[in-house]
């Protein structure tokens, strides 16, 4: 970490202000690593410890969309969700205050806790697959428009804009994009139909942490109501969580026979999402799960 300067606590002072409508004094603020969007910093105050992040106010949206998110997940009470404080703009940029997590070390059964939670935010549903709003994974926005049937809403609303996303931007080519179109057609009968199920929807290692009673924390969502499977298998594509995660999630709410073999499909939209943000070292991974199914 590194200490923040003058103009920084100004700023800090400036959006708490209008964040809680009263005056609040920084005492200490800290840079936090991680991220590829935003700026992030733990900012201890007389009003406590809080989470900030911001970024040049272009995107005015992202902030107000995952605080809904956030507050979304939380209402729930089936996994830690950090509080929502407050975002707006502020100056020149935009910004969302949270409450801080100040992680420690995980309790024995953080794994089959973590796994059960996870399970049970999975059980809330509704009756179309999106949600009421759309939002953003990464920088990237993610149209949540709500959609009956939940394959059509994989292919309409997750695979077929990135794709095409990709192929404007010269990172995919034609046959590959045309591999999509017919994946497309056989994704009904390689994929199970379930009800909607919320979803943080940006589920790897590095948006969980650890809360102050050892449990996991989820951070940076993009929730939407979408096929379980597809947040399950995400969590494999870096790394993937111990084996205790998912024994205890298939546990308390089983998952469908075969589940192993449709991890490379849902991967497809995790895969294009960091092709469009980051390039081409990821079309290797994307190739081969076309050429296979």
């Amino acid at each position: 970490m590194m200490w923040l300067g003058e103009e920084q606590f100004d700023f800090f002072e400036g959006l708490f202000f209008q964040t809680l409508g009263r005056s609040v004094e920084v005492l200490e603020a800290r840079f936090l690593v991680g991220g590829n969007v935003n700026t992030a910093a733990q900012v201890f105050s007389s009003e406590g410890l809080f989470f900030v992040k911001w970024n040049p106010a272009d995107s005015v949206d992202m902030f107000e969309w995952e605080a809904r998110g956030l507050d979304l997940l939380r209402s729930t009470e089936a996994i830690y969700i950090p509080e929502v404080i407050g975002y707006g703009k502020y100056r020149d940029k935009t910004y969302l205050v949270l409450e801080y997590i100040d992680p420690v070390v995980p309790k024995t059964d953080y794994w089959e806790s973590f796994g059960q939670s996870l399970a049970l935010l999975h059980s809330h549903t509704q009756s179309k697959f999106g949600l009421h709003f759309d939002n953003y994974i990464g920088s990237l926005p993610q149209s949540n428009t709500l959609t009956d049937n939940g394959i059509t809403f994989y292919i309409e609303q997750r695979l077929q804009p990135l794709a095409g996303m990709a192929l404007y931007k010269g990172l995919l080519s034609k046959e590959l994009y045309n591999k999509f179109q017919k994946l497309y057609q056989r994704l009904p009968d390689l994929l199970p139909v379930e009800r909607p199920a919320l979803l943080h929807g940006d589920l790897w290692s590095g948006n969980v942490m650890v809360n102050e009673q050892g449990d996991a924390a989820l951070i940076d969502p993009a929730v939407y109501y979408g096929l379980r499977e597809a947040e399950l298998a995400f969590t494999t594509l870096f790394g993937g969580f111990d084996e205790r995660f998912y024994d205890a999630y298939d546990e308390a709410f089983p998952m469908e026979d075969g589940f192993q073999e449709r991890i490379p499909i849902y991967n497809l939209y995790p895969l294009l999402v960091h092709l469009n943000l980051f390039g081409m070292g990821y079309l290797s991974g994307i190739e081969r799960v076309l050429n296979r199914f």
